[in-house]
């Protein structure tokens, strides 16, 4: 169909719709319909999969159910003439399907790749209103020929002559593309990080990130290619891209290539508690261009990845993620602090997150003015989970065993000295 219809042709389609042999076009239509949903069903099995592209959260949701109808229903379009079935119905189920496909391509993927992302909705919307207007257009014949307008409107790129028509199927080439390939990363990285550990996350990350961005610069390359663009031309694109790096992007490269370095080295890993510029919390998450930092009061830190390369991090998880923590405590003096020493050792094993090797310790650290103060050390293993409760935990120990004990925290106290000044005897006595 390479030209508009006329109201003629028009009217002859939609007659050819109630004539007795489209009512076996229907019929395979239903019959392609429900093998499709049939298929779907069985490969997905009784669980729903709200995240898969290729599933969705229902059987007709996903990418499969479309992909496969489509296919039916190309394959029943070839036997049906054959057969002395005219076809009619099938010239609407065909751009239909596609129109279909098409949709539930660019939003699943798009959806899985982006799942925190507002616009979703308003792409999707695009994305179908686009489709469904490509299909009127299809059939009515005003596609093909506004594609035959642009296919002569042309102008030179280099040694290549490029047309509009060029242009936009290319674009719509790169979209497809780039899709594609959200999708492939995607389903790699959701692999690589399934079942990954804290020891090996890191290098699951960065395998995935340098996937993800190989298989968008293939993508790009390939909707180039089908733009009829000369790659070569790109090497003038490269020398201003290294320019433009060098100057106003340089910051940006800098957190790149130090999302990777960090990834690689493995000096900072998720999950990890760390300190950076004053503000300490638990790596939740590493990016190419900056690491989310959360602190334990629930705000989150997005720092630049080149600040973790080149300014002091304090790394609480690197080797040993035990933690010393003190605490302190004054007694009077007259207190049996030998005595005392194991008694607040025991209570502070007894809390239970503070570790049993090594074991808690209380020293005698200084004599004060008011009476003599104990510093109480202990460690603990898992510090995401704060700090300030443990310790609060063993100070009610530390309470209790002085209570039970008898043994006084001491208020402050002063001693006053008065000094008798005898009066001068003048003898007016």
């Amino acid at each position: 169909m390479s030209r508009l219809l006329t109201a003629s042709e028009l009217r002859e389609l939609a007659d050819s719709l109630f004539r007795p042999s489209a009512t076996t076009e229907l019929t395979a239509v239903v019959v392609c319909l429900a093998l499709a949903w049939a298929v779907v069903r069985l490969l997905r099995g009784t669980q729903t999969k709200p995240a898969s592209v290729l599933f969705g959260r229902r059987v007709i949701d996903g990418v499969l159910f479309p992909v496969l109808a489509l296919l039916l229903a190309l394959g029943a379009r070839g036997l049906l003439p054959s057969w002395g079935v005219p076809l009619a119905v099938f010239k609407l189920v065909i751009p239909v399907l596609t129109s279909l496909v098409v949709i539930r391509l660019t939003v699943r993927v798009l959806s899985a790749a982006f799942p925190t992302s507002r616009a979703m909705r308003v792409i999707e919307r695009t994305v179908s209103w686009l489709a469904w207007i490509g299909v009127v257009t299809w059939v009515t014949g005003v596609l093909p020929m506004v594609m035959e307008e642009l296919d002569g409107v042309t102008w030179k790129l280099g040694a290549s002559q490029i047309s509009l028509r060029n242009l936009v199927e290319g674009t719509l080439s790169a979209i497809v593309v780039l899709v594609l390939a959200l999708w492939l990363s995607a389903a790699i990285e959701a692999n690589l990080i399934k079942g990954a550990t804290t020891s090996n996350l890191s290098i699951r990350k960065i395998a995935a990130s340098a996937t993800r961005a190989l298989l968008l610069f293939i993508g790009l390359l390939l909707a180039l290619s089908a733009a009829g663009i000369d790659l070569t031309a790109l090497s003038v694109l490269g020398g201003a891209l290294g320019v433009g790096l060098g100057f106003g992007l340089q910051k940006i490269a800098a957190n790149y290539v130090s999302g990777f370095v960090i990834l690689a080295e493995r000096s900072l890993r998720i999950g990890d508690m760390v300190k950076v510029d004053n503000f300490e919390g638990c790596i939740t998450d590493i990016r190419t261009r900056y690491t989310v930092i959360r602190s334990l009061g629930g705000r989150e830190a997005i720092v630049p990845n080149e600040m973790l390369i080149t300014s002091r991090v304090e790394n609480a998880s690197l080797a040993d993620r035990r933690v010393l923590i003190s605490t302190a405590v004054q007694v009077a003096y007259g207190t049996d602090v030998r005595a005392l020493q194991p008694k607040l050792e025991a209570a502070l094993r007894r809390v239970p997150r503070v570790l049993g090797d090594p074991g808690p310790g209380v020293q005698l650290s200084a004599f004060a003015a008011d009476g003599m103060d104990l510093v109480l050390n202990f460690w603990i293993g898992d510090p995401e989970n704060g700090q300030g409760n443990v310790k609060s935990d063993v100070n009610l120990a530390v309470l209790e065993v002085l209570s039970a004990e008898g043994v006084q925290i001491p208020y402050p106290q002063r001693v006053v000295h008065s000094i008798a000044v005898a009066a001068a005897d003048g003898g007016s006595n």
